[in-house]
């Protein structure tokens, strides 16, 4: 076993106040070393010591570095989530108001990009043990998304067309880091897929019918 990955430890309760602001800290760090220096600045001990935490209780909130990259990737979408609540969408179509979310979230991450690639280089290594984070991460993506389509209820029609987004989402975000997409490619992808919302519209079906 690597000296990054230890057993995960079941969380039995819920955090306390003092547990909750110790996480807090370690993901704060965590996001100031990897938007310095990337995934590989992301070292265990090194986010213990910002965090002002000892390494085994480090291990026991996050047995990886794996772990620990994707849950600050589910603190930022919450943060964008919080941001995009105050600040909605303007747009008149569902789908557009979409694309403009997502844009948002892109150009957000745009701001850092060496975090950006340090969670989604972390999304991409995740194995099962890393499920319910990687779950979470795509709880809080389909949330932004359906609260930017105005649905409380969707079809399953509409839950299958924002799991394509979303896939589109994540694999526009990795092209554009790895240098192989420009923004307005990014933008391109994005408000074609967001077009699917308008055909799993069930109104659409009955104006048409």
């Amino acid at each position: 076993m690597s000296a990054d990955a230890r057993p995960a430890v079941p969380a039995a309760l819920p955090l306390t106040e003092r547990q909750e602001a110790r996480r807090r800290r370690i993901l704060h760090a965590t996001a100031q070393l990897a938007g310095r220096g990337g995934f590989d600045a992301v070292q265990m001990r090194e986010v213990a010591e910002a965090a002002g935490v000892a390494l085994g209780t480090l291990y026991r909130y996050f047995p990886s570095k794996v772990h620990l990259l994707v849950a600050t990737m589910q603190d930022q979408l919450e943060h964008l989530h919080g941001t995009l609540r105050k600040r909605p969408p303007a747009a008149d179509s569902a789908a557009q108001r979409v694309a403009e979310t997502l844009m948002r979230a892109f150009r957000a991450l745009q701001r850092e990009p060496h975090l950006a690639d340090a969670m989604v280089r972390a999304l991409t290594f995740a194995d099962r043990s890393v499920s319910p984070e990687v779950d979470t991460v795509s709880r809080q993506t389909t949330a932004i998304i359906l609260d930017a389509m105005g649905l409380e209820d969707p079809t399953p029609e509409q839950l299958s067309a924002v799991r394509v987004i979303e896939h589109t989402w994540h694999s526009a975000l990795i092209t554009w880091l790895s240098g192989r997409a420009s923004i307005a490619q990014v933008r391109i992808d994005i408000e074609t897929v967001c077009r699917l919302i308008d055909l799993t519209d069930p109104g659409r079906v009955r104006r048409s019918g």
